[in-house]
């Protein structure tokens, strides 16, 4: 699953991997399943997207309104479809440098936006930083060597927003904070 989004982004965002009825179909990250619907409204919202988000194949064909992504690029810690939507470590380790390669492509990167437990673990393990300084949290903003900073969300599934374990509310906040630190 190719990356999305502009090589000049300050903002990476990292899910987990494609989706089955979303990504995996449509060939663009996000796109194609609620995970999708609330990510790019959200994005949308706060100015790093324009254009109409219609969630399907020709979402991306151009147009005067084609969705485009601003100051933002959106990939995955699994670049392939992994089974019961679950890596295995074996997964996550042979994308690893593709992640990596993402990392060094973006000259001006300044935050990346972890989706999930898997995304932010996965990022510090390609960046070789232990887990156990960068803890997972939702909302969390942690200044790494570099002066690079990792934000924690919870994954913006279905299954997360359905149990109430992350409102709209609680992740507009996590891109609000994400657009006070980064300015516009």
């Amino acid at each position: 699953m190719p990356s999305f989004g502009p090589e000049d982004a300050r903002l990476l965002i990292v899910g987990l991997a494609p989706g089955l009825k979303g990504a995996n179909r449509t060939g663009r990250p996000f796109t194609g399943d609620f995970a999708g619907d609330l990510l790019y409204a959200t994005l949308a919202k706060f100015g790093w997207a324009s254009g109409k988000y219609v969630a399907g194949r020709d979402d991306g064909v151009w147009s005067p309104d084609t969705l485009s992504l601003e100051g933002v690029r959106i990939t995955n810690a699994v670049r392939c479809l992994p089974p019961q939507n679950k890596p295995l470590p074996a997964e996550i380790n042979a994308c690893r440098p593709f992640l990596l390669a993402e990392i060094g492509a973006l000259p001006r990167l300044k935050a990346v936006l972890a989706l999930g437990r898997v995304a932010h673990e996965t990022f510090l393990g390609a960046l070789a930083l232990k887990r156990s300084d960068y803890r997972f949290a939702h909302g969390a903003l942690h200044e790494l060597p570099g002066g690079l900073t990792l934000a924690d969300s919870y994954h913006c599934s279905r299954y997360n927003t359905n149990t109430g374990t992350l409102t709209t509310e609680m992740f507009e906040r996590v891109f609000s904070d994400l657009r006070q630190r980064l300015g516009p």
